[in-house]
């Protein structure tokens, strides 16, 4: 089995920001994640990335905000959006 884009979106907001989310089904996990999942979420304005979510070979689940990365929970690809797009309307508001 091949990955599988699950999802790929890119939006330009009204601030002119961008948020661009690509998520793949993987034949197996990304040591040292325990899903089968590998995902890139990001928001970026005026060249700097605010929000961000991704995972790594190595790195496993984790979030970048403000500059400040940190280990991610994550639970679900439902869950994973929510918590993405929270993160994102913060910062548009």
């Amino acid at each position: 089995m091949k990955a599988e884009l699950l999802k790929r979106h890119r939006q330009r907001l009204p601030n002119g920001g961008l948020v661009e989310m690509k998520i793949w089904k993987l034949p197996c996990p990304v040591p040292p994640c325990d899903h089968a999942y590998k995902y890139r979420l990001v928001h970026v304005l005026d060249g700097q990335r605010l929000v961000g979510f991704d995972n790594e070979r190595g790195k496993g689940d984790h979030k970048h905000l403000d500059g400040k990365e940190s280990v991610y929970r994550f639970v679900s690809i439902d869950q994973l959006l929510d918590d993405f797009m929270a993160e994102v309307e913060r910062r548009v508001e």
